[in-house]
């Protein structure tokens, strides 16, 4: 039984996904550049083919300004490499104007055959530092208007960022059955309303299981005011060998040569690197014990030398997917992982722990992803 009421609560499987490192983010030691693992597009197309290949069923493209390369337009570069893999794709609010991102999304998912899903997110945009309360204020109206984009004839908004009327949607209409998935993430209190009210899955960054439950529990809540129940994600890497000493030596490996200043400057240039979910992260590491484990086979040692997501499973083939069966059953349907380097890991979890998990695609789960391309103007329909 999950620690809260999940949309998916009789699903035996869960969604594992993969996360491709277009925000500068691949080490073989962390805080050190290494020229070839840098974000370019050749490396980060080719983390995407190999999660393909090793069978999970989604991949992370985040969004990172100081690295140059657009999340949309990689997703739709890799679209025509890729056949089942689902794309979660990072969305900056107001980064686009909304009526044209609706359009945006609808064309890639198209490219995509209905394998497209939404990371949305609401962090302050290069040379912008805006207040919480507007930043999720932009992201709800955002969302409200793709929503209606990709279920209605028309848009009609009034708010206090955007204002439309009787704006016609035939451009805007997705190939999934009301448009794709979204993801959210975002610890402050305007953030889990916004996800309560309009996401679909809510994803956390690694804490101990008391404070995941703890978290889970609260957005639970802010959902029942809108009589709504969402399903849960969790954003982790992985450290997985055959034996727990060969695991944990290799995260030892990882930050062997690691400068303290340098990390601090890595995490400090991010864009979220003030928010409350940051701030989560570093108090994990606080509580760690001197090898930087806050669980058994939690350690915290990635976020000495990154912003966000600073924790690692690290164990054994079998504790890993101890963990993961654990977190399962506490209600987590989705696992965005990563390990270092990207493509090295990618194949390592491939080969020791996927093949033991049962996996699926959310969109088919909750029905989006149609059996034939819809009668949509971008798909079968008239053309308008």
């Amino acid at each position: 039984m999950s620690v809260v009421p999940i949309q998916s609560e009789a699903l035996d499987a869960v969604e594992v996904s993969w996360f491709s490192a277009l925000c500068s983010d691949d080490y073989e030691y962390l805080g050190v550049p290494d020229p070839a693992l840098k974000s370019s597009w050749a490396h980060c197309r080719d983390i995407l083919l190999e999660a393909e290949q090793q069978g999970f069923r989604n991949i992370l493209c985040p969004s990172s300004y100081q690295v140059g390369q657009d999340t949309l337009s990689f997703v739709a570069g890799c679209a025509p490499l890729t056949s089942s893999i689902n794309m979660l794709a990072a969305v900056r609010c107001g980064e686009m104007q909304p009526i044209m991102l609706a359009r945006t999304v609808a064309t890639l998912d198209h490219m995509l055959e209905g394998r497209l899903t939404l990371n949305i997110i609401s962090s302050d945009f290069p040379g912008e530092v805006a207040e919480s309360s507007y930043r999720y204020q932009r992201s709800r109206e955002v969302v409200q208007i793709l929503k209606q984009a990709w279920t209605q004839d028309e848009i009609n908004h009034e708010g206090e960022v955007y204002t439309f009327k009787n704006v016609p949607t035939e451009p805007a209409k997705p190939y999934q059955t009301n448009g794709p998935l979204l993801y959210f993430g975002g610890y402050s209190p305007a953030a889990v309303d916004l996800c309560a009210e309009h996401c679909d899955v809510y994803l956390m960054w690694p804490e101990t299981k008391d404070k995941l439950t703890e978290r889970m529990q609260a957005v639970h809540k802010a959902a029942e005011k809108y009589d709504r129940v969402l399903d849960y994600g969790l954003r982790v890497h992985v450290v997985v060998r055959d034996t727990e000493v060969e695991a944990r030596e290799y995260a030892d490996h990882l930050v062997s040569k690691l400068d303290d200043e340098y990390g601090q400057l890595i995490r400090d240039r991010a864009h979220d690197s003030i928010s409350l979910g940051v701030a989560h992260q570093a108090k994990a590491r606080e509580l760690a014990d001197k090898f930087g484990y806050v669980e058994p086979h939690l350690w915290t040692g990635i976020g000495r030398a990154r912003s966000g997501c600073g924790a690692a499973l690290v164990g054994s083939t079998d504790q890993v997917l101890s963990e993961l069966k654990s977190y399962q059953q506490m209600g987590i349907r989705s696992f965005i992982l990563s390990g270092y380097p990207h493509i090295d890991e990618c194949k390592s979890f491939g080969k020791r722990v996927l093949p033991h998990m049962k996996t699926c695609s959310l969109p088919e789960i909750y029905g989006r992803a149609p059996a034939s391309t819809p009668n949509t103007p971008l798909g079968a329909g008239e053309r308008v």
